[in-house]
């Protein structure tokens, strides 16, 4: 959903970590392959020893290294090991790498957030053939049955494309054109977001969506197609993105454009410690996030669950994720499979901003 690097190298990182000690912000909502395991078993049953990869959008997008950081800290207090793998740039070419990788260690499970619906599928079914099992979180694959995979949702995905639009109309009366800063074209995650966004829209007559522009995740193309939006439509009034680059860009952009931000308004999605300047001085008033951290530590313990075979993919399963509670698996609809929702977003302004630290 993030990244920070304006020239983006196409290698392929990886960083095992045993142990973790970095400290979790506690904003959440509470409510197999086996071939790398030692065979034994922790409290709930989970087997010591997992390897469980997780492969973030790139290595180098802040909000990915949070939630990798969450699962880190799931499979620490589990006995077992997170390696964090992926390419430096959001694609899901450079993704495969980290997927076949896997497979060569013979790791336990797949945590995965996908850059493509559909292109990592290959992959992830020779993944599943070997016993490997698939979790996706942030942004879900799109397979059919195969391979049979956990979507950890950070959210309810109607719930934050509504409110994204509902937070927008309350600050522009309702009225006037907008336009949406997205990550990725091919991101499941931001087009699903969208497209309930749309739906909403038809709430609101007086608002149009003029635009929908591509930043990829990158700050330096998140400014040059924000500054295309401003150019070509003057009478823009309000922009929605909902991708924590995309905001962070057009945030600090604003911050040194007082002209321009006196007309725009800006929400989405974003990081408190990114945001909280321009919140403080007026740039932004609103916007919504969840804790990237408590998303990645409750994927990690759903993969050592499924690991574990002490969860399954069937509607009400359940499982412990440490300090978050337990959780229960939803039932697939459509096209989507089964899921477990983080919780509700949070709506960060400056009356609350500075109790959020991640």
């Amino acid at each position: 959903m993030l990244g920070i690097s304006s020239a983006r190298r196409r290698t392929t990182v990886a960083i095992t970590v045993a142990t973790l000690g970095t400290v979790l912000a506690a904003c959440g909502s509470s409510s197999g392959g086996t071939a790398a395991s030692s065979g034994g078993s922790s409290s709930g049953g989970i087997k010591k020893g997992l390897t469980v990869y997780f492969i973030p959008k790139d290595t180098q997008n802040p909000y990915e290294v949070l939630a990798d950081q969450g699962g880190q800290k799931a499979l620490s207090e589990l006995g077992g090991k997170v390696v964090v793998s992926s390419g430096t740039s959001d694609t899901a070419a450079a993704q495969i790498p980290s997927i076949q990788a896997a497979i060569q260690a013979h790791a336990d499970a797949i945590v995965i957030a996908g850059n493509d619906p559909s292109a990592l599928c290959p992959s992830l079914n020779q993944a599943a053939a070997a016993k490997i099992k698939i979790i996706a979180f942030d942004s879900d694959i799109s397979c059919g049955n195969s391979p049979a995979h956990l979507f950890i949702n950070q959210a309810d995905t109607q719930t934050i494309g509504t409110s994204e639009v509902d937070l927008l109309a309350k600050e522009i009366n309702s009225t006037g054109q907008i336009a949406i800063l997205s990550a990725a074209a091919s991101a499941t995650n931001q087009n699903a977001w969208i497209g309930y966004m749309k739906q909403q829209l038809a709430k609101y007559p007086n608002m149009k969506l003029v635009s929908t522009v591509y930043g990829n995740d990158d700050p330096a193309t998140s400014l040059t197609v924000l500054q295309g939006l401003l150019s070509a439509y003057p009478d823009l009034k309000g922009i929605i993105s909902p991708t924590t680059v995309g905001i962070s860009t057009a945030a600090q952009y604003l911050s040194t454009h007082k002209d321009v931000a006196s007309k725009v308004t800006l929400t989405g999605l974003g990081l408190p410690s990114e945001m909280r300047s321009y919140v403080k001085d007026g740039t932004v008033k609103q916007f919504e996030l969840w804790n990237p951290s408590n998303l990645g530590y409750l994927a990690g313990y759903a993969a050592a669950s499924l690991a574990s075979g002490t969860a399954t993919l069937d509607a009400g399963s359940s499982f412990t994720a440490g300090t978050l509670g337990s959780y229960k698996v939803l039932a697939g609809s459509g096209s989507n499979g089964p899921s477990v929702v983080l919780g509700p977003p949070t709506v960060f302004d400056s009356t609350n901003i500075d109790q959020f630290k991640f």
